[in-house]
């Protein structure tokens, strides 16, 4: 529990020096006041969780964790759990739906084995954070233990790390797990309150009866793991995902080295819960892409405060939201350094 603590300790504020320096610019910039909206509020928020006045956004990353589950063999997936490994074989060679956002909104992809089922996948590009061959299944007990959990965020951080020796303005957050929509939904009932048939939903497509029993998963799972006075990191090894573990460790470590964080979709904003639980201070560090058609998705983005930018009823995951709106958050950037102000234009003001 000392890294978690020590994570919690390490994250600054945001720094109110540069988010007052941001305003008045922006106040001076050829513009009406708040005429740019969001932009202008985005411009004044990466400055406080950059702690520079004027930040950039050029050098970015998108961290897609994989990883199985064992309540996959639930039936709570419309596709089998080969599929994690297959997908991952797709990102490293390029071609799935994050690859092509990726590309061109200039920002890199990191794939990170987090525990894909089967024997470790050998490719140079692959990141190996493995901590097992997925996940136990939750109805049968915790999903990991908390020694694993720790390990997991751990192997989140250290990314974090590696790719700030590389260059870091921004990280975006992905993952690829079949079942992780039942422990996303699993974790978003434990940490804010919400009830199972609230926060549950079709994740792959999963229709009728078989939605039915993954919301009847979903509630065994709680009643089985979630109890008064436990930790966060125990709530997340009894009922999450080594993928999960792993991006709640990417938020935390960005959080603690001002760099902002690019939430995608569900699953990834279930890992911000369990980060925040952890180190509260992370909450500011947190820029919401997208609101998915995920109904948890909506409870866990109001339990941490955030307004996504975008809604364009994605459900895929990888980081394809998130990569959707660096490009806006690079235009709030652009805008804040680059326009004149009153004076450099030689515009009257009144």
């Amino acid at each position: 529990m000392d890294t978690l603590d020590a994570f919690a300790a390490s994250i600054p504020p945001l720094d109110g020096n540069a988010m007052d320096a941001a305003r008045q610019r922006q106040n001076r910039l050829t513009k009406p006041p708040g005429s740019l909206g969001r932009l202008e509020e985005i411009a004044v928020a990466v400055a406080g969780m950059t702690g520079v006045a004027r930040p950039s956004l050029a050098r970015a990353a998108v961290v897609v964790a994989a990883a199985d589950h064992g309540v996959a063999a639930r039936g709570v997936s419309a596709y089998p759990r080969e599929v994690t490994r297959q997908m991952v074989a797709n990102f490293l060679a390029g071609g799935a739906a994050i690859s092509a956002l990726a590309r061109n909104a200039g920002a890199r992809v990191i794939v990170a084995d987090f525990g894909v089922a089967g024997e470790g996948i050998a490719h140079p590009d692959l990141v190996d954070a493995r901590q097992g061959e997925g996940t136990a299944d939750f109805l049968d007990g915790p999903a990991m233990s908390v020694e694993i959990a720790l390990a997991a965020i751990a192997a989140g951080a250290a990314i974090v790390e590696r790719e700030r020796v590389a260059g870091l303005d921004v990280i975006c957050t992905g993952e690829m797990g079949i079942g992780n929509t039942t422990s996303a939904a699993a974790l978003t009932a434990a940490f804010t309150g919400a009830p199972p048939e609230v926060v549950t939903g079709h994740g792959t497509g999963v229709e009728g009866a078989a939605f039915a029993h993954k919301v009847r998963v979903v509630e065994m799972g709680l009643a089985r793991h979630v109890e008064s006075g436990l930790a966060p990191i125990e709530v997340l090894a009894r009922l999450g995902g080594f993928e999960i573990a792993g991006l709640a460790g990417v938020i935390l470590a960005a959080a603690a080295n001002r760099v902002p964080v690019v939430l995608d979709g569900y699953i990834t904003t279930a890992a911000a819960l369990a980060a925040v639980a952890i180190a509260p201070g992370a909450r500011e560090y947190l820029i919401a892409s997208h609101r998915s058609v995920e109904p948890g998705h909506r409870t866990a983005l109001t339990a941490l405060g955030l307004d996504p930018l975008l809604d364009f009823r994605l459900r895929l995951g990888e980081g394809s939201g998130a990569a959707l709106a660096l490009p806006l958050l690079r235009a709030a950037t652009a805008v804040h350094n680059e326009m004149a102000t009153f004076e450099e234009a030689g515009v009257s003001e009144t």
